[in-house]
């Protein structure tokens, strides 16, 4: 995985904030870079894994840290 590092819920909430900032200042390849380091819940990894695939989630650096957590290692390949 890309990024394996875990996130409290306030990080996660503020990193979410630095992102929404970003946004509304025009930066939307800022907002999408920040949005990508917050850890996908593993059922939203999942779902964009079975509707965009693996390929998508490791080429598009998301963090998916939370995922192999509850699915192990090497779920992107199953």
């Amino acid at each position: 995985m890309q990024n394996t590092e875990t996130m409290t819920l306030d990080e996660k909430l503020d990193t979410i904030m630095k992102a929404v900032e970003l946004r509304n200042a025009g930066d939307d390849e800022g907002f999408s870079r920040v949005m990508r380091a917050v850890p996908l819940p593993p059922y939203m990894a999942k779902v964009a894994k079975e509707w965009a695939g693996a390929d998508f989630l490791v080429q598009g650096g998301w963090n998916l840290s939370e995922a192999e957590a509850e699915f192990g290692n090497g779920w992107l390949d199953n």
